[in-house]
């Protein structure tokens, strides 16, 4: 079995419904869900002008393969209503995956971990709470050292669940 660990989030409709209906697809169409982290609040990255995201970090146990996972959670986002119409826009679902074990993966439609991680708080900041000692594989740092290093900004509200 695989551990990974993905990030969900949106900022359409009723986020945190979404965000459970997510998990729930993952469970189905992908392994085991192991762990959660609190549901996170964040100002839109990227584009602002558009609602606050939710988002929320999942670990996962799964027998799929980096390419067949990805494929899974392609189609979890289109059944859910996803559209592709517009970078950084507005979204009802979206699931990246963040660290496959301690794989890189470094093909045209699938990078592993995401290149994006070291830089965005809002997805560090739930991945520590479930994961503050996994270890990012190209940089041999940890989830937490990385988060105490991170330069973004962003203010990244935890939430009750």
């Amino acid at each position: 079995m695989n551990k990974v660990y993905l990030l969900i989030g949106g900022n359409m409709g009723n986020r945190k419904k979404q965000l459970q209906k997510a998990v729930i697809k993952i469970g189905e169409a992908c392994g085991t869900i192991i762990l959660l982290s609190h549901f996170y609040e964040t100002a839109a990255w990227g584009k602002t002008n558009q609602p606050s995201f939710f988002n929320q970090a999942v670990m996962l146990k799964t027998p799929l393969s980096p390419i067949d996972l990805l494929n899974a959670i392609l189609q979890i986002e289109t059944s859910m209503g996803r559209r592709r119409a517009e970078k950084f826009g507005p979204r009802i679902i979206d699931i990246d995956i963040l660290l496959f074990n301690d794989e890189i993966i470094d093909l045209p439609n699938l990078k592993i971990p995401h290149p994006e991680l070291i830089n965005r708080r809002f997805a560090l900041e739930p991945l520590s709470e479930i994961a503050p000692e996994a270890m990012h594989p190209a940089f041999k740092k940890s989830i937490l050292c990385l988060l105490e290093e991170c330069t973004d900004a962003l203010e990244v509200r935890k939430l009750e669940n």
